[in-house]
């Protein structure tokens, strides 16, 4: 007897549905064919064990199991609950007449109970445009695929219940979601606020500037000087997620199995913070079956790296292209995947090996030519993609233990980047792939950077005095662009500029000696 079951694969970001074919004839042995790797293979040792700790099993007959379609590689151990039923419809011993209306997946254990799933999001998702019923799946990611709407999502705990499902011995109750109430009610609930950072004033205003125009910003300062504290505040003052940007950021979780258990939706913006021992692969994402990286769990948020020059060479040379693009491409033999990786880079280092160089207190203890080397270490090109370079100092301890001067809130900060942003999005209505001032080319930096003759004196002399690079010259006025809309000021003034100029230390000459 043929059936068929479906159940679905993720490629990249995306689902394809997989069809499960099951044929028991006679003879003996199992053949599943379909490019199954090695955890898909092994399915049925644990598919035998579940079914006889449930009361049913195997065939004694000749089953061919096939994954059409047969030319796409299939992955992971979520096959195992679509197998089982199919091989249970194909040797008779339950009914098969609604298996085509449902999408099925679940790792089953040996006892038959079910295992999370990864790629629940864009499963539904892909369910839902094919026009099936259902989609039955592992109770833990049952709130995450129950985020599409017009899907019935079942969240079972073990193979007993589907099977009674089907035989209509047990009626499952399908998962609701009410997506725009579970978005609003979680979208501006942080654990950091920018109220717990004490002085540090100018800092705050420049990482405001970054946040208002995307901009990346690398931060120079001394230990304990308080640059991982800023960092981690920096998705408090950034732009609540749009509904559909939470959808995008939950389908690359989704798909790298991070959502965390009974979440349905990602209302924050991503902040991931990598070890400086990581490798290109798990950075930028890839690997012998491709998978996300951090760039692109960071997508639409934050990635911050600390201690910058610490991390590997090839790991940083290998963000340039992301940097420029915001998307990221895995290309292999047979199949090439693209995961969008559209993020703001953070990132903080100390001055020098010792770490006080510059410092207004202690010195450096760094021998001639170190620091050069040190900051060496970080490439041009990478540092041409850092819009803001800033020094950071240490507090002093009468502002430390002052209880007089309240710092500014996280929420009244994110007032005047979301109206900065606001004037942004007008300006670039229409053109695909534009959002912010960061992200202007050649075309919109010459049209919307215009400065006057005072503005263009101004910075010639900077230029020419500080011994700015020209790299510098194009940040500058893109910085100089975002102060101007958080003024809410159709042009960029010479005050505008003057404030951009002071965002750009590492570009001095002798700035390390």
């Amino acid at each position: 007897m043929l059936v068929k079951a479906y159940a679905s694969a993720v490629h990249g970001i995306n689902a394809t549905t997989i069809t499960v074919e099951v044929n028991a004839t006679q003879g003996i042995k199992y053949f599943l064919v379909g490019l199954p790797d090695n955890a898909v293979k092994e399915s049925l040792q644990r598919i035998e064990s579940a079914l006889k700790t449930n009361g049913y099993k195997m065939p004694g007959q000749k089953l061919i199991i096939n994954l059409a379609p047969a030319d796409l590689r299939k992955e992971g151990s979520a096959y195992d609950l679509p197998l089982a039923l199919g091989i249970l419809a194909a040797s008779g011993q339950i009914s098969s007449d609604k298996l085509k209306d449902y999408v099925i997946m679940g790792e089953l254990s040996l006892d038959g109970s079910l295992q999370p799933i990864k790629g629940a999001l864009p499963i539904s998702i892909q369910a839902k445009e094919e026009g099936f019923k259902g989609f039955i799946l592992p109770e833990t990611n049952a709130r995450e695929a129950a985020v599409v709407s017009d899907l019935n999502v079942y969240g079972v705990n073990n193979l007993k219940e589907v099977i009674d499902f089907f035989e209509d011995k047990k009626m499952l109750n399908p998962v609701v979601v009410n997506t725009h109430e579970e978005f609003y009610n979680n979208y501006d609930k942080y654990d950091f606020d920018f109220a717990d950072v004490r002085g540090q004033e100018s800092v705050k205003r420049a990482l405001e500037i970054a946040a208002a125009g995307g901009h990346n910003i690398i931060m120079i300062g001394p230990p304990g000087a308080g640059k991982t504290m800023l960092a981690k505040r920096i998705p408090t003052i950034l732009p609540p997620l749009t509904l559909q940007e939470a959808l995008e950021t939950t389908k690359i979780h989704s798909v790298a199995g991070k959502i965390e258990k009974d979440t349905s939706l990602m209302t924050r913006r991503p902040f991931r913070s990598p070890h400086h021992t990581i490798s290109d692969v798990a950075l930028v994402g890839g690997g012998t079956f491709p998978q996300p990286g951090e760039i692109s769990l960071a997508h639409n948020g934050v990635l911050f790296l600390d201690e910058l020059p610490e991390f590997k060479r090839t790991v940083l040379e290998v963000m340039r292209q992301p940097l420029e693009d915001r998307v990221i491409t895995i290309s292999r033999a047979k199949f090439t995947v693209d995961y969008p990786a559209s993020f703001m880079l953070v990132s903080s280092m100390n001055p020098c090996p010792c770490g006080f160089y510059n410092h207004p207190e202690k010195e450096c203890v760094c021998s001639p030519g170190v620091v050069q080397k040190y900051l060496s270490r970080i490439s041009g090109p990478l540092l041409d993609r850092i819009d803001i370079h800033l020094e950071v100092v240490p507090v002093p301890f009468d502002k430390l233990t002052s209880e007089q001067h309240k710092s500014e809130t996280s929420a009244s900060v994110r007032e005047r980047v979301i109206a900065a942003r606001k004037i942004q999005e007008e300006r670039f209505r229409g053109i695909n792939g534009i959002h912010s001032n960061s992200q202007m080319n050649s075309k919109l930096f010459h049209q919307y950077c215009k400065i006057d003759i005072a503005g263009t004196e101004l910075l010639k002399n900077a230029m020419s005095r500080l011994g700015l690079s020209a790299r510098a010259y194009d940040r500058i006025l893109k910085v100089a662009r975002t102060i101007a809309d958080l003024e809410n000021e159709l042009n960029i003034k010479t005050q505008h500029l003057a404030e951009a100029i002071q965002y750009r230390s590492l570009d001095r000459e002798g700035w390390a000696g």
